[in-house]
């Protein structure tokens, strides 16, 4: 079985990355994203400069975009999914791949290999960006720091994007599913910000903030990034297997 198993994953994740890389709003809003982070590390920096010397936080300043950042990654999972119902691809899809439970799990395994590489480049990005402006005048910060952030950030995108794209096969529409993710990170996740805090920190994008911003010394229901990685994986998990069963139940 293991072995049948590994048969079909195999082309079925070939045919996934090829479809994904061949999809130009896939590049359009990596790149448009890649540029919308220098914008704003330029803006933070630029205010950062302005500031005290010898007190500003490189890491700080340099992901401090990311609450905008998440925006691009949020698209990209939904065009992924999206994108085959819009011209009506997927039945050609499930002709040709009729194991539908291999198929969406390819698709969203194919979804983390692009994003992974892509996420961390915007991310490093900014940050050495801020770092080249403001090396003489931050606080110096150990390599292993870091690289604890930009692999925290790395896996806070990429997760963010594997769950957009698990709502987007659920909803299997591109506007209703923009309407609904991005309400949420930047409407009703703000506002309920100062309401019930020990509950607000499970949240997918709460918890997935400590991943690259650890709790500082004064903060009292702050999580750890291991923590906070275990709760957006298990969010983004929780929204996979959702998504996987609907799929498999639904007519195309």
């Amino acid at each position: 079985m293991s072995v049948s198993s590994s048969r079909k994953i195999t082309p079925i994740l070939g045919a996934e990355l090829d479809k994904l890389v061949t999809l130009p709003w896939i590049w359009i809003t990596l790149m448009g994203t890649f540029m919308l982070n220098l914008v704003l590390a330029a803006a933070y920096t630029s205010v950062g400069l302005q500031g005290a010397a010898g007190t500003q936080n490189i890491l700080n300043i340099g992901l401090a975009s990311m609450g905008y950042l998440q925006a691009g990654f949020i698209i990209l999972g939904i065009l992924a999914t999206c994108s085959e119902y819009t011209g009506g691809q997927i039945r050609t899809t499930l002709t040709v791949i009729p194991w539908r439970g291999f198929q969406l799990s390819a698709k969203h395994l194919a979804m983390a290999i692009i994003t992974i590489p892509a996420a961390f480049i915007i991310t490093a990005s900014g940050v050495l960006y801020t770092f080249i402006m403001m090396k003489d005048t931050a606080v110096v910060i150990e390599i292993d720091a870091i690289i604890e952030s930009l692999a925290g950030a790395t896996g806070y995108l990429t997760l963010t994007t594997l769950l957009s794209a698990a709502i987007g096969g659920l909803l299997r529409r591109t506007t209703p599913a923009l309407v609904i993710l991005l309400g949420y990170y930047f409407i009703v996740s703000p506002l309920t910000r100062d309401f019930l805090p020990s509950i607000r920190i499970y949240f997918p994008d709460t918890a997935g903030h400590y991943m690259y911003m650890p709790p500082s010394s004064d903060e009292i229901n702050g999580l750890t990034p291991v923590q906070g990685t275990c709760i957006l994986m298990l969010w983004t998990l929780i929204f996979i297997t959702v998504a996987i069963v609907f799929y498999r139940k639904r007519d195309a």
